[in-house]
């Protein structure tokens, strides 16, 4: 596994975004590769990006190097999550599964080719762990190359 110091470069400012949430709400995002679909898929409402309009849709999210991502999956191809987050980069973060809670969050792409590489990487290695995290599997890293790929932010809530 990485540790944060291969990946990205202000990630000691990315692990505080989650200093500020109760326990039991931290403990929900900081799942590790032995974590089930369940505890991976939430939903996130976006503002459209011509209409500003809420978007809600449901998506698994990634933990790397105390990092929480979001990720297109194969293919590259465009989706609309990804294009409104670039557009309104502000969303809300929703666990559904055991916890329940909306998080106010921030999306940043992540466009640097090492970090996105050694992201990727990790991404892949856990949807191929025996226990099938996901329903993608088996999986390569060359087909994760193109994908939307969104570094996560939690902000103190309101």
């Amino acid at each position: 596994m990485s540790t944060p110091a291969t990946i990205g470069s202000n990630d000691s400012a990315r692990d505080a975004s989650l200093s500020h949430l109760p326990n039991h709400i931290r403990q929900a995002i900081e799942i590790t590769p032995a974590a089930g679909t369940r505890e991976r898929t939430i939903d996130i409402t976006t503002l459209g990006r011509r209409t500003s309009r809420p978007r809600r849709i449901e998506i698994f999210f990634y933990r790397v190097a105390d990092t929480t991502y979001l990720c297109s999956g194969t293919g590259g191809a465009a989706t609309d999550w990804h294009a409104n987050l670039l557009a309104h980069p502000g969303f809300t973060f929703h666990l559904k599964n055991g916890i329940r809670a909306d998080l106010p969050a921030w999306a940043a792409p992540v466009t640097d080719p090492a970090e996105r590489q050694a992201v990727l990487a990790e991404i892949v290695a856990d949807l191929n762990q025996p226990h099938d995290p996901g329903t993608i599997r088996p999986t390569r890293l060359e087909d994760w190359t193109d994908s939307r790929l969104m570094r996560i932010s939690f902000l103190p809530q309101p």
